[in-house]
């Protein structure tokens, strides 16, 4: 048991570190989100603007990332997906791995993977292009957005407090996430806007 944990902290230690290097100007808290279309799960084309008038929470995910498993095992984000819908915000699952990387997934993959692990998102988005990635900076899975009513992006960074892969480490963590998102559909001042995500480092296209 010791051995594998030891190479697990490994593993994690160096998804860490495999962040890219990114150009371009960075999102910004208090600025415009930058608009994305890309296609769901089913092949329709969803769009961030057409969501105006609604809270957005992105969601960076990677399924075969220990830190995303992490957070569906302990069904901590599966729970949060649901406190959206409750709010009627939307929620978008967006998975940017392309073409032979880790958590590449096709629109029935990722489908399957929505009822396997019994989650709750508004859509999963394809964005194998990296497009999506790039526009938000995106480093880790997972890594987290919202966007109030009127685009406006109001939080971006890490889902809680521990970087850890350990389950047992989810209910003892400050939820940065979830303070924020509820903090923004109650119209109330974010605490901590900006938190530092960690996680599986994203792979670009093009990279």
């Amino acid at each position: 048991m010791t051995i594998i944990s030891r190479r697990a902290a490994l593993m994690a230690a160096g998804t860490l570190a495999l962040t890219p290097r990114l150009a371009g100007a960075s999102p910004a808290i208090g600025a415009a989100a930058p608009d994305i279309a890309l296609p769901d799960q089913d092949g329709d084309v969803r769009r961030l603007a057409d969501f105006r008038g609604r809270v957005v929470v992105l969601e960076w995910t990677n399924h075969e990332c220990p830190y995303v498993r992490k957070h569906y095992n302990s069904t901590n984000m599966q729970t949060l997906q649901r406190l959206a819908a409750e709010r009627n915000a939307v929620w978008l699952s967006i998975a940017s791995s392309p073409a032979g990387e880790q958590g590449h997934v096709t629109g029935p993959q990722a489908k399957e993977l929505t009822a396997s692990r019994n989650a709750a998102p508004t859509a999963v988005l394809l964005d194998h292009r990296s497009a999506a990635a790039r526009a938000y900076q995106a480093t880790t899975t997972p890594q987290m957005f919202v966007i109030s009513p009127d685009g406006v992006l109001r939080y971006m960074g890490g889902i809680d407090s521990i970087r850890s892969t350990r389950v047992e480490d989810v209910a003892r963590a400050e939820p940065y996430f979830r303070d924020a998102f509820l903090a923004i559909t109650e119209g109330r001042h974010v605490t901590r806007a900006s938190t530092p995500p960690y996680g599986c480092a994203i792979k670009y296209v093009d990279a």
